[in-house]
């Protein structure tokens, strides 16, 4: 039987790829990667760069190749043999990791090549970073320990994918039904008209509503039935938990406390302290102290504005809308009320002029003028959903093609939540190979209705603008080699860098003027409304930047102070948290870390303050833009050429400085957030 995993030279031909596939074609690259590991290191006597180092980068890509749809197909299509072909094969490619990142001859073999002469900057980058990570593999550890550390090693990688399918399952088990349209008073047309769409797909009169944020957020925003927003709440903030209508069902706290036990043995395992130290070995920040002096300086410099705006709220919730308290699931409700109040503007005013084919035509002539490229769509490709596109970018002087990507840009059942850009295929140039990098950009936008299209709020244009900088990243990289081409050896608190850097032409005129036009009139953006839009950008930022930091303190500390004679401490901890920068407490039932993906699931384990790190990275970088014009061609060609096309093959401090012409401060940060510096 062919197997197109095992046989594509392309694109994944998406259309073709079965579950029954997954399993033979793991297996069969394994086995090629194993044969010619072991040939390499026995026929090769002096390994240079091209005749052990290239061959070797060549076949761990057809591996990451072979694998990149199947992790892409589990997250956007998932499916229960789908999952169980996934799940088969991670203990194993876990297993492969582990045993290269083992090998002392292939550890040796790469200390020989680090040592020759003639080597380019990336080639000496990606050589550093893999003797690096033969350290972090445990290749200089005893052969008991080595087996300890694969055995950990197999088990995390199966919890970590077990969490994720609790939180998937516990989201899509829960849906309400309303037949009385009178419980939707307050919910703008959009949200109801995307609840008839939702019920009429499964048969049913009334109006379905799903934890899926696009169904979500407008209730927990607009319904004025409190009853309502507190139902969807109680379900959101439980689930995968002991709490809430599925209570112990999807369960995620055993595993929680499994995953953080095994990292903190893992990482005594290589000699660090705590799984903190061990996460910032392949990180910018120099220390776990320094990581704590940073979220606790920005708390410092938050916490009293976010208690004010807090208080603000309360006292308008009491004086206008008749509120004795203001519970989690008033919050949103009151904040959009106040906003509306203080600068007559909300998200869903703002979201007809947001039609998603004009914001995706938008951000290419954005993109196009600061980076000197052009982004077409293209037919060529084998899909599996209709909501699926597919782009190519290329040189607009030469005409080159320099990258390609999906587009799966709405949100649906047996589809993970959230936004994210993954790695198709890594660019690669050897005597063997030329290949350019292709990238999978995912959002979870409310999908179109009826005859109307996808209209996405403010918030989710910043979001696009968000991934297609991780895309750029990705895609724009000159480096010829996949362990260091676009975001591949960038440290993970500088990899945001270029997302969240991109946002900020979602707030300037001059860029909004590309896109942002009514969708049936096409009148522009008002210009008095583009002035409410900018007067309210900071409302409530402190009360936002402490819930950042409330996260990443949480994370940062639960990997920093773990003990296994206490366990976790999870509820402990995240209390201690809540009482420095907390200024709303949730009710006792609510579960929030039972569905903290990014730190369980993802790869955001002690690194979630990455996100801020970065933000003052990024604020940084903007800020010249703002001296200089924000499409100044030479300043856009600056940040290409130092940032985007450069990955991971300099230090990243180093790009950044020749880039802004000194090291970052936070200035830039708290000034664009509105937090007095």
């Amino acid at each position: 039987m062919s197997n197109p995993l095992i046989e594509q030279t392309g694109l994944p031909a998406f259309n073709l790829i079965r579950p029954e596939h997954v399993e033979p074609a793991i297996d069969a690259r394994l086995a090629a990667c194993r044969e010619q590991n072991a040939c390499l290191i026995r026929e090769v006597p002096i390994p240079t760069w091209e005749n052990f180092i290239e061959p070797l980068e060549e076949m761990e890509d057809l591996l990451s190749r072979t694998w990149s749809p199947v992790g892409h197909l589990n997250a956007v299509l998932n499916s229960d043999a789908l999952r169980a072909a996934y799940n088969a094969c991670l203990p194993k490619l876990s297993a492969y990791g582990t045993e290269v990142g083992q090998n002392v001859d292939l550890f040796h073999a790469y200390q020989a090549v680090a040592a020759q002469e003639h080597l380019d900057s990336a080639q000496r980058k990606l050589l550093e970073n893999a003797l690096r990570d033969f350290h972090l593999s445990g290749v200089d550890l005893p052969a008991d320990k080595k087996a300890r550390f694969k055995v950990i090693n197999q088990e995390l990688s199966q919890l970590n994918s077990k969490y994720s399918e609790n939180l998937l399952d516990a989201t899509n088990a829960w849906s309400k039904l309303i037949e009385d349209e009178s419980l939707l008073a307050g919910l703008p047309e959009s949200a109801r008209a995307l609840a008839r769409q939702h019920a009429e797909q499964q048969g049913k009169n009334g109006w379905l509503f799903t934890l899926d944020m696009p169904s979500y957020l407008p209730v927990m925003t607009y319904a004025d039935d409190r009853d309502l927003r507190f139902e969807m709440y109680q379900a959101y903030s439980t689930r995968a938990s002991d709490q809430g209508p599925h209570a112990g069902r999807w369960d995620n706290g055993d595993l929680m406390e499994r995953i953080l036990a095994l990292r903190h043995e893992l990482a005594q395992l290589l000699g660090f302290a705590n799984y903190a130290e061990r996460s910032l070995a392949t990180k910018m920040a120099p220390s776990a102290e320094a990581v704590m002096v940073f979220l606790n300086d920005l708390a410092e410099r938050s916490v009293d504005q976010a208690r004010r705006e807090l208080a603000e709220l309360e006292s308008f919730a009491r004086e206008h809308l008749g509120a004795t308290e203001v519970e989690p699931w008033d919050v949103g409700y009151c904040s959009e009320k106040l906003r509306v109040h203080r600068y007559q503007i909300s998200q869903e005013e703002l979201r007809p002029y947001f039609p998603v084919s004009r914001v995706l035509s938008g951000l290419f002539g954005v993109v196009e003028r600061l980076f000197q490229v052009r982004i077409q769509e293209s037919e060529g490709f084998k899909s599996y959903h209709p909501d699926v596109r597919f782009f190519e970018i290329r040189d607009a002087d030469s005409g080159a093609l320099r990258g390609q990507f999906y587009l799966d840009p709405f949100a649906r059942q047996n589809k993970r939540g959230g936004a994210w850009m993954d790695v198709c295929t890594n660019r690669m140039h050897t005597t063997s190979c030329d290949q350019i990098p292709v990238a999978y950009l995912v959002c979870s936008f409310t999908p179109p209705i009826g005859d109307r299209p996808s209209l996405l709020t403010h918030h989710e244009v910043e979001t696009l603008f968000h991934e297609f900088g991780h895309g750029l990243h990705h895609m724009l990289t000159r480096v010829d080699y996949p362990g260091v081409a676009g975001i591949n050896g960038v440290p993970w608190d500088a990899v945001e860098l270029p997302s969240q850097f991109l946002e900020n032409w979602c707030w300037e005129r001059e860029s909004l003027d590309l896109f942002a036009a009514h969708w049936e009139t096409g009148e522009p953006l008002p210009d008095d409304l583009y002035q409410r839009m900018i007067a309210a950008k900071n409302f409530q930022s402190a009360m936002q930047m402490v819930r950042q930091l409330e996260f990443a303190l949480f994370d940062f500390r639960l990997h920093l102070e773990y003990d296994p004679d206490q366990g976790g401490r999870i509820d402990t901890i995240l209390n201690e948290v809540r009482d420095q920068v907390a200024v709303i407490r949730p009710p006792a039932f609510n579960r929030f870390a039972h569905g903290f993906s990014h730190i369980f699931a993802g790869g955001y384990a002690a690194g979630y303050y990455s996100y801020k790190w970065a933000e003052v990275l990024s604020a940084d970088a903007f800020s010249l833009f703002e001296e200089k014009g924000v499409f100044d061609a030479d300043t856009g060609r600056s940040f290409l050429e130092n940032i985007l096309e450069k990955g991971g093959s300099e230090d990243a401090m180093a790009l950044f400085v020749r880039f802004r012409g000194r090291e970052p401060n936070t200035d830039a940060l708290l000034r664009h957030s509105g937090i007095a510096a």
